[in-house]
């Protein structure tokens, strides 16, 4: 680094922590979008809830000397989109446009909304964008007068239930569709009371919903590779769904989930899938690093390898010369709900890509069943089997009569599905199996021989 007379706590460096006033109001002072841009690494702090949740908020940049200074032009609001628009040659970070020279233009249409992502426009792409707020604003914006115009609200388009609070978290687009997804989930979502959460796409005509579940992030690599991944949980797993230009269908594959920490729509702030190196993607799910190739072949992923386990909330992650940087949520008063936090604070980490390998080791849980009327012959999603150690399935029957389990792995990764072994569960009764030391593969999935209400969960250690 250029300059050694900063005080380096493993990677952290205390005078580039963001601070938030100390009110009134008091809230949260997290990292939510980060870029390196113009000569600089730009960032944009965000509190809970728009301007009048919270003070001390704003853009920033950090140069190569490490020496931070917050721009003029902030705005205390909640914001996590970036986006490089070539085009114009221009950054769009929060409710703020950058170009190649540094100099800052806001959209001040924009700066009341929680502008959660930023994506290319589907029909004119070299002046518009679209800009999604976490309350469902959908809307596109002239990239050179900032002009904007409202295009959808999408609780109503999407049908996401009034008294559900709308949490829109990430978009994109490419192949001819813009897809959004919603994280809404408490209680009444976890016990199947309702589907509050959303995966969506829109043709540029007309909305459809992929899935009801909350969905956290969604991102692709351009005309790269032919993908787009979307990821999010339900209470059985999270959920990987990637979407193939090649067959133009989406794909399903379950995870493991690190921690239950991340089991409420409040709680998800903000996993994300970015590239940290080139060509190569770094997904952040449910507490789990995961190394993620953006290739598929055969429209099948197999490249996904569990890295390491955490409990940190990582608004955004970049590479800035040559560094891994990942950006915090660390300690928020969040209107007194929190008495023992009295600072809005939230730190950056300096470091390299290969120390991510460096944090918790992998293991979580997680299920294809959870207690599910199964019909005779029905199969499980693919669930992720490779990069942990100690792996155990369990299984449960709760019909009055027996039922019996076939357990197939796909070890190429390709899917094509090889017999492992099958197990009989008695009525109203229990079965695991605990899988030889040593033993993988990709993925692997269930398929029930009867009809019954079947819970099949894994548990990695």
């Amino acid at each position: 680094m250029a300059n050694n007379q900063y005080l380096n706590a493993s990677g952290v460096f205390p005078h580039l922590a963001l601070t938030a006033e100390l009110g009134p109001p008091r809230s949260e002072c997290g990292i939510g979008a980060m870029m390196a841009w113009a000569g600089k690494l730009w960032l944009v702090t965000y509190v809970s809830h728009k301007s009048a949740s919270g003070v001390g908020t704003g853009l920033y940049s950090i140069n190569e000397q490490l020496e931070m200074s917050k721009h003029p032009a902030s705005y205390v609001g909640t914001y996590t989109n970036r986006m490089a628009h070539w085009q114009s040659n221009q950054l769009i970070i929060g409710p703020h446009v950058i170009d190649a020279a540094g100099n800052v233009r806001t959209v001040q249409d924009l700066v009341e909304v929680r502008i959660c992502s930023t994506m290319r426009h589907l029909t004119r792409p070299n002046d518009m964008v679209y800009m999604l707020g976490m309350e469902g604003e959908f809307y596109e914006m002239n990239v050179h007068t900032l002009r904007t115009n409202l295009l959808a609200d999408l609780t109503v388009e999407l049908g996401v239930p009034d008294h559900a609070y709308a949490h829109f978290k990430a978009a994109y687009s490419n192949f001819g569709r813009v897809v959004v997804v919603n994280n809404s989930y408490d209680e009444r979502d976890f016990t199947g009371v309702e589907a509050a959460g959303r995966l969506a796409e829109w043709d540029g005509k007309q909305w459809t919903i992929i899935e009801r579940n909350p969905f956290i992030e969604v991102n692709g690599r351009g005309d790269f590779a032919g993908t787009i991944f979307a990821m999010g949980w339900d209470k059985r797993s999270a959920i990987l769904q990637v979407f193939t230009e090649a067959n133009g269908e989406w794909k399903r594959y379950r995870l493991p989930k690190a921690s239950h920490c991340f089991d409420h729509m409040w709680q998800t702030e903000w996993p994300r899938i970015r590239e940290v190196d080139h060509e190569r993607f770094i997904m952040d799910c449910h507490g789990m690093f995961y190394e993620l190739s953006p290739w598929a072949y055969e429209n099948h992923i197999w490249g996904i390898r569990p890295i390491s386990t955490h409990l940190w909330v990582h608004g955004d992650f970049c590479t800035y010369r040559g560094m891994l940087v990942l950006g915090s949520d660390n300690a928020s008063p969040h209107h007194g709900a929190n008495h023992l936090a009295g600072e809005p604070q939230s730190g950056l980490y300096f470091g390299k890509t290969d120390d991510l390998w460096q944090f918790g080791k992998p293991s979580g849980w997680g299920g294809v069943w959870w207690e599910d009327e199964v019909g005779a012959g029905e199969t499980s999603d693919s669930y992720l089997m490779t990069g942990f150690d100690q792996k155990v399935l369990h299984l449960s029957n709760e019909s009055d009569s027996a039922a019996d389990f076939a357990l197939e792995v796909d070890f190429l990764g390709n899917g094509k599905w090889k017999h492992y072994g099958s197990f009989s569960v008695e009525a109203k009764g229990y079965s695991h199996h605990a899988f030889p030391p040593g033993y993988s593969a990709h993925w692997a999935r269930i398929r029930s021989e009867n009809d019954c209400v079947a819970t099949a969960y894994f548990t990695y250690t």
